[in-house]
């Protein structure tokens, strides 16, 4: 009896090495290798071009220094809250996968008890009881539900590779968006500071000619209403800039009271038609629209989603069928017991043939949830595949009006510098009004932020519609990150 006891006590010793090499080898282990199917972690990539070089990836910038549009992008894929989430979103699909695939293998169950008995109506009216059960279940076949299910997780780990994709593409614009238009307020405040400026050395000149008796104090008046409103826009427009910063760093994951210093952008502005620096020239009259809308359909990763979606959608439908039908289970086990001084082991090696006969319907109506869920994820596809269509053709054609405008508005601001000249000139000689002056100022102002405008709305359009098309990625930046002309 000893013998016997000590038998059992070697059992459950072994259970318990058992469990425990059992947590340190499976805990942190990945047998299905699924982080391999995990894409990367958003970040710039970022070429071999020296000049495209992110100098200290995911690095905040350091107190005042310069930041260029390819630091402004890799902070906000670094650091946006929005990247991290769909992020972990595809790793935890991954991770769904696994369990998937983990259906194939056997279970193996180990069963512990020890129990003591006090019962005053038997002989024997103290004593313990232990036991000790090893089981192993192995599903062998199943109509083909763990295969749907498998497929069904392979499918939605696509598409949250997908998602990722889309997501990192929305803040890439979002990212680029509110660097030039930070880039445009700034401008403006140079504008407004200049027409300020000017605002003020007509208040001068009228200031001087009435003191001299040639002018008029309703000339004085009207250069100085002038100037104060001048002055008045200068400080909206400071006003505009902190505010458009503040969006700046919140994109880019930081505080929007920290402070950012803009670097200056590539001299030279960027010609009507340019392309995307891969070539691509997206704003060319001649390129066939319905071309662009097919590539989108093509690449766009919110398109490959949707797909994706509904392919884990048809795939429940087969996993929902497959789970009314029979199920053949391998089952094997030992068994070791020590009751009462009395000791003893078995063991057991069998199949279970598992037919559910009746669920109260809950198949059928699982099946047809299965297909309405499917109808329904098609019907999305569908409408974000028309939408596609739209976001194409307003992309195209608003970048096709801002590279019509840069010419426009580069000539309207020349010849309104040409104009203020020429007023001022001839009112300082006493030739002309202060009128004149003044309208040609006005002029000369609404001139500077159509040019402003434009260039911001080719910038945004561009990048826009390399989003529209599913292929915004640093292309887009190195013909401008670098001062290169574009062809």
């Amino acid at each position: 009896m000893p013998l016997r006891a000590s038998r059992l006590s070697l059992c459950l010793a072994s259970f318990a090495g058992i469990f425990s090499v059992s947590a340190q080898a499976f805990g942190s282990a990945d047998p299905f290798a699924t982080e391999s199917l995990v894409p990367p972690r958003p970040v710039l990539q970022t070429g071999s071009d020296a000049a495209l070089t992110v100098p200290s990836p995911c690095l905040a910038p350091a107190s005042g220094a310069a930041i260029d549009v390819l630091q402004a992008v890799d902070m906000a894929l670094c650091n946006n809250p929005q990247t991290r989430a769909v992020w972990a979103n595809a790793r935890a699909q991954a991770a769904q996968v696994g369990i998937a695939q983990g259906a194939y293998l056997p279970t193996l169950d180990g069963k512990l008890a020890a129990t003591r008995v006090d019962n005053s109506l038997s002989s024997v009216s103290t004593g313990q009881q232990k036991s000790a059960a090893l089981t192993l279940s192995w599903l062998l076949f199943d109509f083909g539900t763990r295969a749907a299910n498998l497929e069904s997780a392979r499918q939605l780990l696509s598409a949250a590779s997908a998602t990722l994709d889309a997501s990192v593409q929305s803040l890439f614009l979002s990212a680029l968006q509110a660097y030039y238009n930070a880039q445009a307020t700034r401008a403006a405040l140079a504008a407004a500071q200049e027409s300020e400026k000017a605002s003020r050395e007509s208040f001068v000149a009228a200031e001087s000619r009435y003191k001299v008796g040639t002018g008029t104090p309703a000339d004085r008046l009207q250069a100085q209403t002038a100037w104060s409103q001048a002055t008045l826009n200068r400080i909206r427009a400071e006003g505009d800039l902190r505010n458009a910063q503040g969006v700046l760093a919140n994109v880019m994951g930081l505080d929007a009271n920290r402070p950012l210093a803009l670097a200056e952008l590539p001299a030279g502005a960027p010609e009507a038609g340019s392309g995307n620096g891969n070539g691509e020239s997206y704003a060319a009259a001649e390129q066939d629209v319905a071309a662009l809308v097919a590539e989108a359909r093509r690449r766009r990763p919110d398109l490959q989603a949707a797909e994706a979606q509904l392919k884990a959608a048809q795939a429940g439908i087969d996993a929902a069928r497959g789970a009314g039908l029979p199920t053949v289970v391998l089952g094997a086990g030992q068994t070791w017991q020590d009751a009462g001084g009395i000791s003893g082991n078995g063991s057991s090696l069998g199949l279970t043939l598992n037919l559910p006969l009746f669920s109260g319907f809950g198949t059928t109506y699982k099946v047809r949830a299965a297909q309405a869920q499917s109808e329904s994820l098609a019907a999305q596809r569908d409408q974000l595949s028309q939408q596609i269509s739209l976001d194409v053709w307003r992309a195209y054609q608003s970048l096709t009006t801002a590279g019509q405008s840069l010419k426009t508005t580069a000539d309207l601001l020349a010849s309104a510098e040409q104009s203020e000249r020429v007023a001022l000139g001839r009112y300082k000689a006493g030739v002309g009004n202060i009128l004149d002056v003044l309208n040609a100022q006005s002029a000369l102002a609404a001139a500077r932020q159509q040019r402003i405008q434009a260039l911001l709305d080719w910038r945004v359009y561009r990048a826009t519609l390399a989003q529209s098309l599913g292929n915004l990625d640093i292309g887009l930046l190195q013909a401008p990150a670098a001062g290169k002309s574009q062809p």
